[in-house]
């Protein structure tokens, strides 16, 4: 399991590898991920990161760059994201909808309390005038 903190590296060097095509330094990381730690902290996640599977270092001089799994959890985690933007926006909208039925339940049952008649027809109209008025 990954700390934050790893999350964040990983997903920085997933993209900084995507954008330049090469290794990514833990100084680029340090000076580009606005995470406030030490170089030392730094490496020691990539050292995890590395063990773990999600990167990998082509020599001991070079920078890391993803493996698949890497690239897998980087997928994974957007995929996640987005749905779950995905899920908030379609609930927002049901909320939304069902304010507005329960909105438009209470001026009917309002407008049926002031009729005052047990003719069908009459009671027909009504609603046709409320529903076309409440359409625009």
């Amino acid at each position: 399991m990954l700390t934050e903190r790893q999350e964040k590296l990983l997903d920085f060097v997933v993209r900084e590898y995507i954008s330049s095509s090469e290794p990514v330094s833990s100084e680029a990381l340090k000076k580009s991920s606005c995470l406030h730690v030490c170089g030392a902290t730094i490496r020691n996640d990539l050292q995890a990161l590395t063990k773990e599977g999600f990167i990998e270092q082509p020599h001991t001089s070079a920078g890391r760059m993803p493996t698949r799994k890497g690239y897998k959890y980087f997928a994974n985690k957007l995929i996640a994201e987005r749905q779950n933007v995905l899920e908030d926006f379609i609930v927002r909208q049901i909320k939304s909808a069902h304010e507005e039925m329960e909105c438009q339940m209470r001026q009917m049952e309002e407008l049926m309390q002031t009729l005052e008649t047990d003719n069908f027809f009459e009671i027909l109209t009504t609603i046709e005038i409320w529903h076309k008025k409440n359409q625009n």
